[in-house]
């Protein structure tokens, strides 16, 4: 059975569309939480950032993914060339990212690296978990930023892009991101009623000009 099963999809409604930047090659937007990036399978879970910019843009396309509860920063392209483009600097690892989170407890270390193999815990889908044997190589860089007396609110760089890598590495840690459905205990899942992880930053170089870009978001979390 899938994680989540009394899971109800309500997108968030306002804003409706959040634009950073928008040329003739890429758009930029600051992904809500509680929005899918693309559609689901479900009738239901067709309204997702995708449908939303396509009404305005109908040529954008998805070049990376945001999961649905973690908001911030998501590129699309707005041609084929862009696409292929901006596709190979995330292969190749020529982006920069960087995520704000708000984590349970108090973290020790003042910054330090996670390096643990993931891969897809299959009976409870879509959930991810460690596995040395089987999994795929995944590091996070992490950096404490302040503490207070239950939780820290730490800076991740994700230098792979593992599905819900940064989620399932604090957790190993020992340290669940608050406010996360699939895997906070009750403590950290009841303080916040969000996900709280934000995509902050992204780095890459202009599809067309080779210009290097950094766009910055706001965490609506502190």
């Amino acid at each position: 059975m899938a994680a989540n099963p009394d899971f109800i999809y309500q997108p968030p409604m306002t804003p409706y569309l959040e634009f950073i930047y928008q040329d003739d090659d890429i758009v930029v937007l600051n992904k809500s939480s509680g929005l899918l990036t693309v559609t689901g399978r479900l009738p239901e879970h067709q309204d997702c950032l995708q449908t939303r910019v396509n009404k305005v843009l109908p040529t954008a396309t998805i070049v990376h993914r945001l999961d649905m509860a973690t908001s911030g920063i998501v590129i699309m392209a707005l041609n084929k060339a862009a696409h292929v483009n901006i596709s190979r600097q995330f292969e190749q690892r020529l982006t920069k990212k960087s995520y704000l989170a708000r984590v349970y407890g108090l973290v020790k270390d003042d910054s330090g690296e996670i390096n643990l193999p993931l891969i897809c815990d299959w009976p409870n889908r879509p959930k991810q978990k460690v596995d040395f044997e089987h999994g795929k190589s995944s590091q996070t860089h992490y950096k404490v930023l302040s503490r207070d007396e239950n939780s820290s609110l730490v800076e991740l760089t994700p230098i792979t892009g593992r599905s819900h890598q940064l989620r399932v590495h604090m957790l190993e840690l020992g340290h669940p991101i608050l406010g996360d459905r699939l895997y906070a205990h009750d403590k950290a899942l009841t303080i916040s009623p969000r996900l709280q992880l934000h995509a902050q930053m992204l780095a890459l170089l202009h599809p067309v000009t080779a210009e290097k870009l950094i766009f910055n978001s706001t965490s609506p979390f502190k």
